[in-house]
Parts: structure tokens; sequence; C-alpha cells
């Protein structure tokens, strides 16, 4: 990609469920057992198709609420462990806060996806699912 050419991602959907405040966020996907709902816009409806209950995918968001300024942090705000760059962590402070989380599909119901493990806030934008690679 030339330097001068900028990604054109627009969201795909959004995420509903419970979290609402940052603080209440799991710390990650792997620890959540938090339930919610992913919409998916109806232009992308047809996308769904092969999604069943009992599937892990993976979802890319959109941290819309994270600090787009941040390049350097404290690992889980533990100080003793010294500032990193936001690119040697899972920070959600960074210049691009796309996240990456693995949601177990509970159910399908037409364009909502009914999933667990859910670790980002109520309203996020989805930019992308795709199917976990099973090893």
């Amino acid at each position: 990609m030339q330097e001068n050419q900028q990604p054109n991602v627009r969201a795909i959907g959004v995420v509903h469920g419970d979290i609402t405040r940052l603080e209440d966020a799991p710390k990650n996907y792997d620890i959540s057992s938090r339930k919610g709902v992913l919409e998916i816009f109806p232009p992308y409806r047809d996308g769904l198709l092969g999604i069943v209950p009992g599937m892990t995918i993976v979802v890319l968001c959109w941290l819309h609420r994270a600090d787009r300024g941040v390049l350097q942090v404290y690992p889980r705000g533990d100080r003793a462990r010294g500032l990193h760059g936001v690119f040697a962590t899972r920070s959600p402070a960074r210049p691009n806060p796309i996240a990456i989380s693995e949601l177990r599909v509970e159910a399908v119901e037409g364009s909502r996806l009914h999933v667990s493990g859910l670790d980002v806030l109520d309203g996020t934008p989805i930019l992308d699912i795709k199917k976990k690679i099973e090893s």
C-alpha cells in the first residue's frame, strides 16, 4: 500500500451487552463469561451463512472510546512491570484501537448472534468476523 492510501474500513454491526463502563470490561475474552448479542447490519447479513451455535468466532471491533494518542502504557496498570510501547501490549489505548475477541456462538437469530465471552463495551462497532482456526 502506498503511503498516501488510507484503508477504507466500515462497521458491519454493533455489540449489545451489559458492559457499559471501561472498568467493568474483562481484561481479555478468555477470562470472560459475559453474554451479549452481535447485531449485524442488513447489508452484511448474508455473510453469516455457515455460522452455527457452538462455533467459536474471532470478532474484530473498533474500541470507539479508547485513547488514540497513547503510545506507552504500564501493562495492566502495573507500574512495577515498567513502561511498554502499546505495540508490545494488549492495551486498548493505541493509534488504531482494534480489538480481537474469540466468542462462542450460543444462538443465531437472523442477523443477531447471541455470544458468550464478551469483553467489549455495549455499542462497540464490529469491523469483521472470522471463523476461528482450530488447531
